[in-house]
């Protein structure tokens, strides 16, 4: 059985990450090197694309921060999992949600879906 919540938690503090080394060191950790990303707005391969898609994020929504909503669940080698952006501490608003696919342990494909987004975010 999958560790949904780590894995969860792990993926929610790697987009939080701004210091970039560290950031690199988190991507290392709990992605495979050609592990994808893609959702509505965005898309990348491999580590750095996925760490350039990161960095854009911190830039567009400077002093923003993601946040699990809910509980995490999984089972075998999936996990779905839903998240908010925002200020911390508040109700953030833009939400969504993301279903990754796991290679042993590691983050191998995660499809992230957009549940809320305000007009001109």
């Amino acid at each position: 059985m999958t560790d949904a919540t780590s894995i969860a938690n792990r993926y929610i503090a790697l987009w939080n990450e701004i210091n970039a080394d560290r950031r690199g060191a988190l991507l290392a950790d709990l992605w495979t090197e050609d592990g994808t990303y893609i959702d509505p707005l965005m898309q990348g391969r491999g580590r750095s694309q996925i760490d350039a898609l990161i960095s854009a994020v911190h830039e567009r929504f400077p002093g923003f921060h993601f946040a699990l909503v809910g509980q995490a669940d999984g089972y075998g080698d999936r996990v779905r999992f839903s998240w908010q952006l925002g200020p911390e501490g508040a109700d953030g608003p833009i939400k969504g949600t993301d279903f990754a696919t796991l290679d042993n342990g590691r983050l191998k494909e995660v499809v992230g879906f957009l549940d809320q987004v305000p007009a001109g975010a």
